[in-house]
């Protein structure tokens, strides 16, 4: 495994142990060249997974890629990290799940703000305003608007 700070390959694992949701292994690795510590899953992959852009490019599916905009819609929310780790596992599970090897990107989109929306409604406020390519404010009312309409009818399913 390459350290992320220096490059190097000369890296050793400290410490192993399942996630949370046992669909992957988290390991605590040391560099030897610079003693940078870092953390890396291992997870298993059922099928290979390629994207189709809206443009029509190909693209292989990236793991990663789907967690680094979810840390850009969640920074400085007070969410847990395994709540996030979880939430993408379970997005990733569900593509492989579908049974085809081409996923449309729409289809992750729409999988990333469905888990958002139960997860932070800031978080799913900013990924929408970028994956819905909002334009102006009435754009953001309209989303609001929906939050509201839907907190409106979750307190009147608690209530009957």
């Amino acid at each position: 495994m390459r350290c992320p700070y220096c490059g190097s390959t000369n890296t050793q694992v400290k410490d192993s142990r399942p996630s949370e949701d046992h669909a992957a292994i988290r390991r605590r690795r040391i560099c030897t060249d610079c003693s940078g510590r870092f953390t890396t899953f291992e997870r298993v992959q059922m099928r290979e997974l390629t994207v189709l852009k809206k443009n029509g490019r190909r693209a292989p599916f990236d793991r990663d890629k789907v967690m680094r905009s979810l840390q850009v819609a969640l920074r400085k929310r007070p969410v847990d990290p395994e709540r996030v780790e979880r939430m993408v596992s379970g997005i990733v599970r569900r593509l492989e799940n579908m049974g085809e090897n081409d996923i449309k990107s729409e289809t992750i989109g729409h999988l990333v703000m469905e888990g958002l929306r139960g997860l932070d409604d800031v978080a799913y406020v900013r990924f929408a305003s970028v994956y819905k390519n909002f334009r102006e404010a009435r754009d953001f009312e309209a989303l609001l608007g929906e939050l509201a309409g839907d907190d409106l009818d979750a307190r009147d399913d608690g209530q009957a």
